[in-house]
Order: structure tokens, then C-alpha cells, then sequence
């Protein structure tokens, strides 16, 4: 629903402009416009006005729960916390990563991969191909993918398959395809068969195949549109993601890496254990989520991108060979050292995919997936942390237990949260260059959308604390006029304003 001109209250007469909701994204917000007399933009924020609380859920649940309870954070990445929180009991059994059986390693980055390409394909073919393939202004009946795969069936028709195949992926490893089980403290609950195995690396050429046509279509729709699509939401920003020891890209397990918006390093390798010495987050009154930054920077410069972008801009190489050479010729698409248009999330979006299938079939030719040693166990500890590179992200999950085993404490930090100023930048952007002082109708105001629809945010895995959100209470007369106001702050200190 669009909610056009409303006369904000007390605010110089200025008009509000409310997109609600955003569409074609994974849960609900909404963006606000305030524009003056002559249509300026005056202020535009993108508001998440849905609250989860699953840092408070789990508490008093024993820990070995977690990985099957926050797989209901969300249907899209269910995987991605499922093996975030399995990562973090491994811990407390006493696992380090580095010490997990082998064949449960293999299986669960299988297991990673399925879902970090299923994850892909539904964004960019369900959600935003609409948009390049069609126009951001287009018709709004046109940006469904009922209508890609009339207009476009070979690309509908792949994009739907591609994502099927992720989801089997998932299937032949969990069990099903959307909250399955097969992580576990220490392990995984069992290995791949033959048959499945078989099953799966039938269609992987082609899926390959597919994927390679997927970078082909992005790269061709980007370049298509230039400068416009380098132009368009663009910001410049610091970016973090994990990495291998030798700088390759990586999902499933490494060390933080951050770069700065010229290339320079913030810091590398850095023992994600110890997030809390590197990342803090800021609340404001205006949304549930809230805003990360790097410690070292400040809150005002130290906010960062993460996801796809991030990680093909951060790595020094991938090592799947395709999506290797794709990543070079994307990279020699900037003139800098690092790629800052937001559009080109998309473009890095289907190179990670291309590096899942590839991975994919090199790990199905891999007997260690058909059995072995799946669960280990160590010295029992009381705090564990898992961190994993997400579809949209790097995801954080930190868990406390007490003596019996219940969880006493937990905190999330979600991929779309750290992308929250980021969209909040990109909207800005938007409204500036390419709204401001214009009649604003709906296939205009889509261009809002487009800019937040390619982070590919996940807003109901993104708001969860309980006890710090800031709240204001405000007391309206009859005629408008504001005769009190009070302010929660995120600290839990009211103030009158």
C-alpha cells in the first residue's frame, strides 16, 4: 500500500510519503519520506516495524535445542542459522571448528552451499529480476515472476530449477527442504547414501551450466545500463565478511576480514570469538533494528556493508575456477579498488552461486560424505560462538549456559542488521537524486524498493533484543501541536524532551 502526502504534524507543514510495505523482500518495513512545499526531500528512512525477540525465546531452553528453535527466525535462511548455532554448541561440547570430524565438516558446508544457492536464486529470479529485466518504473503488473516467465521463460524457468536444485541440496542433507534437521553439538546426525548422493550429481552440469548463463544475464543487464546502474544507490562504505587463512573467499568458516571504502585493510583475520572487541551496536528511535559499526571507527564512520558485495570485494580470490574468473572480470569493472555500486550486489550475488554449484559438485565426488566419523566431543563449556557467512551476510550467534545445560544468555547479529546503514544510505540516495522535487507516484517510489531490494534483507531475522529498543511517547493536542514528549533511550533512561 501507498500512502501519498500526508500532512506531517508540527513539522513545518512538511508532507509525509509512506511505502508500506516494502515489497518483494523477507518480512516487513516500511520507508517514510518528509518532503517540503516544493516536493524536496527533507528526510527518508527505512523503518523495520516488526519485532521478533528470539535473543529472549531461547533463554531457559537447553542448548541443544538451538539449532532446530532459531531455524524459525525465518523460511528463506533457515540453514544459515541452523549451522550458526551448531557452530556455537560445538563450542560448548567442547568442539572447535578445526576439530569436527571430517565428513561432518564436508556435510555441513554441502549443506551450506545448497542453501546459500537456493538462497541466491530466489532473490535475484523471483524478487529483482523484475526490475533489471523489465524497468524499475515499469508497470506494476510486469515486476512479479509470473510475468518473467511469460516474457522471459528460458530465464523464469532456470531460476526456479536452480532453486529447486538448492533446496534438494538441503533435502538429501536435513531431511527437508525448509527446517530440516542434521547439525548437531559436536557433528552431524548422518551422511549422505549412495542413492542420494547419485541423485544429487545428476543435474549439477547443468545446474553449472545455468549458473555460468546467470553471471552471462547480470553482467550483460549491468553493463547494459552504465552509468546509470554504477550511479544508482551507490555509497561508499567499509565492508567486513569471514575469509580463509590465504584470503579466499569464504562461507562456511574463517576470520573476519574488513576493508575500507579505498581497499585498505581495517583488519584481517580477525578471531570472530572476539566480535565483541570489533563490532558494537547503536539503537535508534526510529526502528527496531539496530545499527552496527566498527569499534575502532566510531558509530559516525565505523558502520559497514556485508553479503555478497562484501565478500567477492574483500577476498583475494575464489577457488572454484568459474566463478574465479567471473570474480576478475567483475572486479575489472571498477576503476577502484573496490566495487561500491549497491546495484552490483546482484552481480556479485550470482558469482557466489556460480561458486556453490561448483563447490557443490566437487564435494559430491567426495566419499567422505558417505560415511566416517560424524559427532566429536570435548571439555564442557559455558559460552559458545558461531559465526558463518549467510546469503546476505555475515551472521553472529552468541549463546551462555549455566551448569545444567540451559541458556541464560544469547545475542544475535544478523546479516541485514549490518546492512542497515547501508540501506538507510542507499534510500537516502534514492530520494536525493532521483525523487526530490518531483510528483511522486508509484512506479517512481519503486526505486526506493529496487535500492533495498538489492541487499537482499531479511527483516524478520533482523530484530530480536528484548529490554533495549528506545521508545518516544508523544502527547498531541487536538490542533497538532506537541505539548509533551517522552524518550526511552536504549539504555533503559527516560527522558522528557
Amino acid at each position: 500500500m501507498y500512502e501519498h502526502l500526508e500532512t506531517a504534524p508540527n513539522r513545518d507543514n512538511l508532507k509525509r510519503v509512506v511505502v508500506d510495505p516494502v515489497s518483494r523482500v523477507e518480512g516487513h518495513g516500511k520507508v517514510s519520506l518528509l518532503l517540503d512545499e516544493n516536493n524536496k526531500v527533507q528526510q527518508a528512512r527505512l523503518h523495520i516495524v516488526e519485532f521478533r525477540g528470539f535473543e529472549r525465546f531461547i533463554q531457559g531452553r537447553p542448548y541443544w535445542e538451538l539449532p532446530v528453535l532459531v531455524q524459525r527466525l525465518c523460511g528463506i535462511c533457515p540453514v544459515s542459522h541452523h549451522l550458526a548455532a551448531a557452530k556455537a554448541i560445538d563450542q560448548l561440547v567442547g568442539v572447535d571448528p578445526e576439530n569436527l570430524p571430517v565428513s561432518a565438516d564436508k556435510l555441513r558446508r554441502l549443506l551450506h552451499f545448497g542453501q546459500v544457492l537456493q538462497s541466491h536464486a530466489l532473490h535475484f529470479f523471483h524478487l529483482s529480476s523484475p526490475d533489471l529485466l523489465f524497468g524499475f518504473e515499469s508497470d506494476i503488473g510486469k515486476r512479479n515472476i509470473i510475468a518473467v516467465l511469460a516474457d522471459y521463460p528460458d530465464i523464469g524457468v532456470q531460476g526456479v530449477k536452480m532453486r529447486k536444485y538448492g533446496q534438494e541440496v538441503i533435502r538429501m542433507v536435513s531431511g527437508k527442504r525448509v527446517h530440516g534437521t542434521g547439525a548437531i553439538a559436536g557433528g552431524m546426525n548422518k551422511a549422505l547414501s549412495k542413492e542420494e548422493r547419485d541423485y544429487l550429481l545428476a543435474d549439477i552440469d547443468q545446474i553449472i551450466q545455468w549458473a555460468v548463463d546467470s553471471v552471462a544475464l547480470i553482467k550483460k543487464v549491468h553493463c547494459a545500463n552504465l552509468p546509470y546502474y554504477d550511479d544508482f544507490a551507490t555509497i561508499r562504505s567499509n565492508y567486513l565478511g569471514l575469509v580463509k587463512p590465504d584470503g579466499a573467499l569464504e562461507l562456511y568458516h574463517g576470520g573476519i576480514r574488513a576493508k575500507n571504502a579505498a581497499g585498505g585493510t581495517i583488519t584481517d583475520h580477525f578471531d570472530y570469538c572476539r566480535y565483541n572487541d570489533l563490532i558494537h551496536e547503536e539503537v535508534r528511535s526510529w526502528t527496531y533494528m539496530k545499527f552496527p559499526y566498527l569499534l575502532s571507527l566510531g558509530k559516525e564512520e565505523g558502520w559497514y556493508r556485508v553479503g555478497p558485495l562484501a565478500r567477492v570485494n574483500n577476498c583475494d580470490y575464489i577457488n572454484t575456477p568459474l566463478a574465479e574468473a567471473a570474480r576478475m572480470e567483475f572486479k575489472a569493472h571498477s576503476p577502484e579498488a573496490m566495487v561500491h555500486s549497491t546495484l552490483a550486489f546482484h552481480w556479485a550475488r550470482l558469482i557466489e552461486l556460480l561458486h556453490c554449484a561448483e563447490s557443490i559438485k566437487g564435494l559430491l565426488h567426495d566419499a567422505d560424505l558417505l560415511g566416517g566419523e560424524l559427532v566429536a566431543h570435548g571439555e564442557k563449556r559455558y559460552e559458545g560462538i558461531g559465526v558463518i557467512e549467510a546469503p546476505r551476510g555475515t551472521l553472529f550467534h552468541h549463546y551462555q549456559v549455566d551448569e545444567n545445560d540451559i541458556v541464560t544468555k544469547a545475542n544475535l547479529i544478523v546479516s541485514t542488521t549490518s546492512n542497515n546503514m547501508g540501506m538507510n544510505e542507499s534510500v537516502r540516495q534514492v530520494a536525493a537524486e532521483y525523487l526530490s522535487g518531483r510528483e511522486l507516484t508509484e512506479p517512481l517510489l519503486n526505486n526506493l524498493e529496487v535500492a533495498i531490494r538489492a541487499y537482499d534483507p531479511c527483516l524478520s531475522c533482523a530484530t530480536h533484543a528484548v529490554g533495549k529498543m528506545p521508545l518516544q511517547l508523544e502527547l498531541i493536542d487536538a490542533g497538532g501541536a506537541l505539548i509533551d514528549k517522552l524518550v526511552k533511550h536504549g539504555n533503559g533512561d527516560i527522558e522528557r524532551v
